[in-house]
């Protein structure tokens, strides 16, 4: 059995945003990172004070963090995302934050898990940018509750296929589910991938990160929630999926990759927590970049083995 904690190396000046840098900003947490060109991208999940825009309540929104080295990062001032005042009903939706980028063709869709006022949420909003100027959006594309839905970077079979996380939104628990569509609106033949609790760190909830394909299969960032007598805390581990039958575990890592050891992981507006929703993987390198949000109030940077990770995954099942 393989000992996947030792894999992932913290970069050495973490955190690379931090909460205080911003004026305004409540919390900056959970980022999705994308490559674009030559350009390090991540959609960072940001909550401004309420009386900032006075709002009635801290709201999430979605900003664009910039990067051409992938460590220092320019954070945008307007917001990426918006739905409101568009008429109904999507008036009700807001509280954008934990996207999920996947790069299809030459397009960019991101799964946006959204609150819907005086209903039972969220819910996965599809949208889409070529550019990461301006952002078109799609569609609602799954029933409450589901959190953190994430797409395959390809059709499978002439599928396309996404990751569900049903539950969540409110404390309750969830598990990992797949689906398919021929159309990436409509989304059915749901089949169960990953429960939680299969280990402690995991015991009470798992959520699934787009899919990075590889040789020996679909390598999937996962965080897992355990909350014992002292408190909350979120782990971030992996499993691999099969490259034909997506909904098929073939690998994982029974233990975490990374968990909230360091001060800024630990302390903060959500303690005892690294949250990633999403990474980046460099063939070349042998590299896989991991941004993750630590107790909502800064983004950080992990790098580790991309084969080691896949290696550990097989491994440890």
């Amino acid at each position: 059995m393989k000992d996947a904690t030792k894999i992932f190396k913290r970069y050495e000046n973490n955190p690379i945003l931090h909460v205080k840098d911003f004026d305004g900003v409540a919390q900056i947490y959970n980022p999705s990172p994308m490559m674009y060109g030559d350009e390090t991208i991540l959609l960072v999940s940001v909550v401004e004070h309420a009386a900032t825009k006075g709002y009635g309540r801290d709201v999430g929104q979605t900003r664009i963090a910039r990067s051409t080295d992938g460590i220092n990062f320019t954070l945008d001032d307007k917001n990426f995302i918006e739905v409101q005042k568009e008429g109904m009903p999507w008036d009700l939706y807001h509280h954008f934050i934990d996207n999920r980028i996947t790069k299809i063709d030459d397009t960019y869709y991101i799964i946006t898990p959204v609150m819907v006022k005086g209903f039972e949420s969220p819910v996965g909003m599809l949208g889409k940018t070529k550019d990461f100027k301006t952002y078109e959006r799609i569609e609602i594309i799954t029933a409450p509750k589901n959190r953190g839905a994430s797409l395959f970077p390809q059709k499978i079979n002439g599928k396309y296929y996404k990751l569900d996380r049903p539950g969540g939104g409110d404390g309750s628990g969830g598990d990992i589910w797949i689906s398919a569509s021929e159309d990436l609106i409509h989304w059915g033949e749901f089949k169960p991938v990953l429960a939680a609790g299969y280990r402690f760190w995991n015991v009470e909830k798992i959520g699934p990160t787009p899919p990075m394909k590889t040789d020996k299969g679909w390598l999937v960032i996962i965080h897992g929630v355990f909350s014992p007598a002292g408190g909350t805390y979120y782990y971030l581990g992996a499993m691999l999926l099969d490259l034909d039958e997506p909904w098929k575990v073939i690998g994982k890592t029974n233990s975490y990759i990374l968990a909230p050891e360091m001060d800024y992981e630990k302390h903060g507006n959500c303690d005892n927590t690294v949250f990633a929703c999403g990474a980046i993987a460099d063939y070349e390198k042998d590299q896989i970049r991991l941004y993750y949000g630590a107790c909502d109030n800064y983004i950080c940077l992990a790098t580790g083995s991309l084969s080691e990770l896949v290696d550990a995954c097989i491994k440890e099942i």
